[in-house]
């Protein structure tokens, strides 16, 4: 892939990253109150006061942080799976080899469940790791990059 290649493709899938994290949060966003953004505090309340119980849910959206090269790791390892399908990796606590195809499939899957799962405490954007690897993906098709 080269350098240059290899530092853009990085950059873009982490790019790619925020922007599917921010469209899921403007979507949790117009599904709290009707609207995808609010105006700003003081010019009209009534956005704050249909939200009514969800108030707690739509602070924590619009002051949660996105910090993290994790978005563009997971384009890594798209592709990765995608160049090295049949390379068998061997996991700490697994004791058998997996082929990175599976390895990386059932991870995204993973991702994707815990992205709509929302558990209690979850403080990962998983949303942000899924647009890594969607536009981790689309690169390699586009770029056609070939492996084994």
């Amino acid at each position: 892939m080269g350098p240059k290649k290899f530092f853009n493709f990085y950059f873009i899938c982490g790019i790619g990253a925020g922007l599917l994290q921010m469209f899921v949060q403007g979507i949790e966003v117009y599904r709290l109150i009707g609207t995808f953004t609010i105006p700003a505090p003081g010019i009209d309340q009534s956005y704050f006061d249909a939200a009514g119980a969800n108030a707690q849910q739509l602070y924590n959206i619009y002051h949660s942080s996105l910090v993290g090269a994790s978005g563009a790791v997971f384009g890594l390892l798209i592709a990765f799976a995608l160049l090295f399908p049949n390379l068998e990796l061997m996991m700490l606590f697994i004791p058998i080899p997996i082929k990175a195809k599976y390895f990386v499939g059932f991870y995204i899957l993973l991702e994707i469940y815990s992205g709509f799962a929302q558990a209690a405490g979850d403080n990962v954007a998983h949303f942000a790791h899924i647009g890594g690897a969607i536009f981790g993906f689309l690169l390699v098709r586009i770029w056609r990059l070939r492996g084994e």
